[in-house]
């Protein structure tokens, strides 16, 4: 089993997908596409590519908690997948990822242009390990 994270933007969606034992971000990558149908038919192409057998979709809240323009569009492009893959999708709260990201990228010496190439793929990363973390916690309860 592995789960592919989502972090869904306008001109590029950052991918990270989960070893077999669910552990570790074991593949990443961005997809740079302003147009939907690009994006998820690049998705399905990576599912059936990678054997993912579930899917984590970021959902960007608004700070204090309430859904914008950004989040409909997310959850919109979630029901496209799951029509598409069958497979369960979860909206992820992702507020603060790509923040986060950046701050990872620059600590470790990437400037600006060097950050943008990556930063989407990072910022999936992170929903993806987060995830990950609960699935475990909820798991030992």
């Amino acid at each position: 089993m592995k789960i592919m994270a989502i972090d869904y933007g306008d001109a590029h969606t950052g991918i990270a997908i989960s070893d077999a034992t669910m552990t570790l971000a074991g593949f990443s990558t961005v997809i740079d596409s302003r147009k939907a149908e690009v994006v998820a038919a690049e998705i399905v192409r990576l599912i059936g590519e990678h054997g993912v057998t579930e899917l984590v979709l970021g959902y960007p809240k608004n700070m204090d908690g309430t859904l914008g323009p950004r989040a409909e569009k997310c959850a919109a492009f979630g029901e496209v997948l799951k029509e598409m893959t069958a497979l369960p999708l979860t909206l992820w709260d992702e507020r603060r990822s790509t923040v986060e990201a950046h701050n990872i990228l620059f600590h470790n010496g990437k400037n600006a242009k060097q950050r943008k190439k990556t930063v989407d793929a990072v910022a999936a990363s992170l929903m993806l390990e987060g995830f990950m973390t609960r699935k475990r916690l909820e798991a030992n309860r």
